[in-house]
């Protein structure tokens, strides 16, 4: 037998418990700086601990606690790539009690440490600076094929190398 993608075990539960998990992801998305226990969790759902875990993972694939986990790295990430906060703001910002245990995880999930995401953002941000602004504004325009007045001339009528006809 093989295992059902998230989105069949999703659709195959019933909608008012799809709901209410959504409720309890949404408040994870929200605060995942919080501690959500599966019992704080399944409280919000207003379902038992053990129906909650176990639909939360047939829904959407994962459990709750991987789920927050996830969250977390994914803030700590953009801190990292955005801010200069020093590390241990961020890792106490997005939820982690010491800096040893967020270090740890975020090398496991990520597979490089925070300072190294860090010093990668950087060194890629001083690269464009390196890059002439007139390239960088080429890069950024629209693709386009064919000049504004080259349109005109095609769609004005009567229009005719560049001078209109005048009708006497």
């Amino acid at each position: 037998m093989s295992p059902r993608s998230p989105e069949t075990a999703a659709a195959s539960q019933d909608p008012e418990l799809l709901r209410r998990l959504l409720r309890a992801k949404d408040r994870m998305d929200a605060a995942s700086n919080e501690a959500w226990p599966v019992k704080r969790l399944a409280r919000v759902s207003g379902v038992s601990e053990a129906h909650f875990a176990r639909s939360f993972k047939q829904a959407f694939g994962v459990p709750p606690h991987r789920y927050l986990l996830t969250r977390r790295i994914e803030r700590a990430t953009a801190l990292l790539r955005d801010t200069d906060l020093p590390i241990l703001e961020i890792a106490f910002d997005t939820g982690w009690e010491s800096l040893g245990t967020f270090g740890r995880t975020f090398r496991d999930v990520t597979g490089e440490s925070p300072t190294a995401i860090r010093q990668r953002a950087r060194d890629a941000a001083s690269a464009l600076d390196r890059v002439p602004p007139c390239f960088l504004s080429a890069a950024h325009r629209p693709d386009l094929t064919i000049a504004v007045s080259e349109k005109r001339r095609r769609t004005t009528p009567g229009y005719k190398r560049g001078r209109r006809k005048t009708s006497l």
